[in-house]
């Protein structure tokens, strides 16, 4: 009986592709926060190769950077690859994030939306994803 329910347990979170190769599936995670008379939305779709963040205020994808390890420097690369390139909220955030699950050697995704009506609440959108990381670490 144990061993049925943990191969149930397997088939919801793996999927097998046609040439019979076993995926993991893509989880998705959800959580807001009011932060600064803003609510911000928080989105993880964790997969095999990392996890992709959104973190916005309004349902758009405006931008989108990716960080991942390197075996020449110990400060992940990190590179945007949507939006515009004098918006470093991304960039910087999906480095630093990165740098935190280094040890993973996994790839970050960022999508930062939040507009800038103070100079604390980044810094506060960031607090708020690494205790998110903390009290659930298996969604990232």
């Amino acid at each position: 009986m144990l061993q049925a329910t943990a191969k149930n347990k397997q088939k919801m979170t793996e999927t097998q592709a046609e040439n019979g190769a076993v995926c993991e599936a893509i989880t998705v995670h959800n959580f807001s926060e009011r932060i600064l008379e803003q609510t911000v939305h928080f989105h993880v779709m964790k997969h095999s190769g990392g996890f992709f963040l959104w973190v916005g205020s309004a349902p758009e994808l405006s931008n989108l950077a990716v960080s991942m390890s390197s075996k020449y420097d110990s400060m992940p690369l990190s590179t945007l690859l949507l939006g515009d390139p004098s918006n470093t909220a991304p960039n910087s955030l999906a480095q630093r994030l990165g740098n935190q699950s280094k040890k993973t050697k996994k790839q970050v995704f960022v999508s930062y939306s939040v507009p800038m009506t103070d100079s604390k609440l980044s810094l506060l959108v960031e607090n708020r994803i690494k205790k998110e990381l903390e009290i659930h670490p298996e969604h990232f």
